[in-house]
């Protein structure tokens, strides 16, 4: 689901922006409404993974990625539906840093959660770049709810290819007792994660869908986080929630680096 940093170099010259055949983002479909806050995280020009446009110099993602900072050229591009034909209305910004928990774990997906804050601010445009909001205090979801993931990953897992235009699929919350028996708790999946797919699979986030946004209830609360391949109903994906704990992170870091009380 999420991007390992040995298979890098090989994504950049296989997952190229092409158009989408078969299902999307694993069972789902091309976004309607447009999700102007969407932020394509990309490598030379290459997608790599998925964000949220909290602040006009701040987007939200997953930690995980961070490792693609080592390869140079990180910008993001937002205000795009098609990553290939929206380059009028979109931004391209430089990264200027990123900001992880000193708690984060890659075995463990243990605070999966990253601030990248950008060179320059976002200009925004309604409808086209609009910054959105997050919860002001992190609760839990309960499991039955039905959420929506959205991201420009790759759409069949036979054909690892990334998607030119952006997609989305619904995803059901599963109970964490039950997914930690399918993964026979590796990882762990504690109260600041959470699970979600389908009974019948199929449905899911996958590669290139990282960092990307998990809505409930027309909320953001969660983030693409990992898994174990994609579309398996027995692994479900897992996802970053955004809990009590990883707002009060993000409000720490924003107070901190630019003295944003709250988003």
């Amino acid at each position: 689901m999420h991007v390992q940093q040995s298979s890098l170099l090989l994504l950049l010259t296989l997952l190229q922006a092409t158009a989408c055949s078969g299902s999307f983002i694993i069972g789902g479909r091309e976004v309607k409404k447009p999700k102007p806050w969407m932020v394509s995280i990309q490598i030379e020009n290459f997608h790599i993974c998925g964000g949220t446009l909290i602040h006009q110099e701040w987007v939200l993602s997953a930690a995980h990625c961070k490792n693609l900072y080592k390869l140079k050229s990180m910008t993001v591009f937002v205000g795009a539906h098609s990553l290939s034909k929206d380059t009028k209305n979109a931004q391209r910004i430089k990264v200027l840093s990123f900001h992880i928990p000193e708690t984060f774990s890659n075995k463990t997906k243990v605070d999966d959660i990253m601030l990248l804050k950008l060179q320059n601010k976002v200009q925004l445009k309604k409808n086209k770049v609009e910054v959105r909001t997050i919860p002001k205090s992190g609760k839990d979801i309960p499991a039955g709810t039905k959420c929506v993931v959205s991201g420009w990953g790759t759409t069949k897992i036979e054909t690892p290819k990334f998607c030119d235009t952006l997609q989305e699929v619904e995803v059901t919350v599963i109970d964490r007792e039950l997914c930690n028996c399918y993964y026979n708790s590796k990882p762990n999946i504690t109260a600041d994660m959470l699970c979600a797919g389908n009974k019948q699979g199929n449905k899911d986030a996958c590669w290139g869908d990282s960092g990307g946004p998990l809505e409930c209830q027309k909320s953001i609360v969660g983030l693409v986080s990992g898994g174990n391949g994609c579309g398996n109903p027995k692994k479900p994906g897992v996802y970053t929630l955004l809990s009590k704990r990883h707002i009060s992170w993000i409000n720490k870091i924003l107070k901190k680096h630019s003295n944003i009380t709250e988003v």
